[in-house]
């Protein structure tokens, strides 16, 4: 058992992305077995969000041990191998293969006048039935009463309106099944999820995910982001599929890049006396950001990995996610609660050529 004197806070920011998101589950399997960690937030996007309510079931249901059993136990349903039924089965192979979708569409389409991918057509057409199979996975995973007896951690899950193209912000009681099947919810695939009447879309779209509620609602300065798409890759992409995936990248991960910034030049005014530093909701937060990526294991990963629902393939990116958590842990326990250990100021410069950190 880990000594009291010896556990740090920290909050987590997952990001969505599809199948990858098994990578995400071996970060969370690790810090839940070191146990050196006292997570008091989350915030996620889409795949992101699922491992976001999975985590804090297995907590509430009975600790460090049932919260890895209970992600193991997902990602084992959410496989290929696993014995969802056909509805569940194929949300989920939805959820997990819009990038082999919109690849082969891209790289296999060919226009003709009485032909359309089944990509291209809108799921109001697809689906005479709006039933929402996401949903109900979620509704037969997770304790939604015993998640709300639990104060710790907090939760934040990111999904888009629709209508005002506003990002939305589930927390507390508001997150529900219905909440988690909204931040996953890709409009060539599915029906906007309804929730009040209002309309909505995936969560990654606008936050992936959405750091800010974590410096609002939570005490500890630490951020630990977890992160599936990077932001940099070397060379411009020739084919046609390599350009829809640099697209998508760039895309869902400008708003986060955004965020970033903004922490960056707000820590930058802290460390230079022109702002105090405060924990109260309304000053703002010196903030220490962290990560964990997948990026140096991208160029050995497939084009289309994040389609890829063989369990084979989840383990792989589970054994990646702890090898990854592990040497965060190795190299920067002793940072938590002390300093940065992600380079923001490098991440900034690396998207402006504007001379304004001199």
């Amino acid at each position: 058992m880990v000594e009291e004197t010896a556990r740090k806070k920290i909050n987590l920011a997952l990001q969505g992305g599809g199948a990858f998101g098994a990578f995400t589950w071996g970060v969370l399997d690790h810090i839940l077995e070191d146990g050196r960690l006292d997570i008091e937030g989350v915030t996620g996007a889409s795949a992101g969000a699922i491992n976001a309510i999975i985590l804090k079931d297995g907590l509430a249901r009975g600790g460090l041990g049932e919260a890895r059993n209970r992600l193991a136990e997902f990602w084992r349903a959410a496989s290929i191998n696993g014995n969802l039924p056909d509805l569940q089965r194929k949300v989920i192979d939805g959820l997990f293969q819009p990038a082999k979708l919109w690849l082969e569409v891209v790289a296999n389409f060919q226009p003709g006048p009485l032909l359309l991918p089944p990509l291209l057509v809108s799921p109001y057409y697809s689906q005479l039935h709006n039933i929402n199979p996401l949903k109900e996975l979620i509704e037969a995973f997770v304790d939604f009463e015993a998640i709300r007896k639990r104060e710790l951690p907090k939760l934040f899950i990111s999904a888009t309106n629709v209508e005002t193209g506003k990002l939305h912000i589930f927390s507390e009681d508001g997150i529900t099944a219905e909440a988690i099947a909204a931040s996953a919810c890709l409009p060539n695939l599915f029906r906007a999820v309804e929730i009040n009447g209002v309309p909505y879309w995936d969560g990654a779209f606008l936050g992936n995910p959405s750091i800010f509620p974590l410096l609002h609602s939570t005490t500890t300065k630490d951020i630990l982001l977890v992160q599936l798409t990077p932001f940099q890759r070397q060379g411009a992409p020739t084919s046609s599929a390599h350009i829809l995936r640099r697209l998508i990248e760039i895309a869902i991960n400008s708003p986060l890049m955004g965020e970033l910034r903004a922490i960056e030049y707000v820590n930058r005014l802290i460390d230079g006396g022109q702002l105090a530093d405060g924990i109260e909701p309304d000053k703002y937060k010196r903030v220490n950001m962290h990560r964990v990526i997948l990026d140096d294991f991208g160029k050995e990963l497939d084009l289309l990995g994040p389609a890829n629902t063989d369990y084979q393939f989840f383990e792989m990116l589970r054994d990646l996610g702890r090898e990854a958590a592990q040497r965060f842990m190795d190299a920067h326990f002793e940072d938590i609660g002390v300093r940065d250990t992600m380079d923001l100021a490098h991440e900034v410069r690396a998207v402006t050529e504007l001379e304004v950190y001199a």
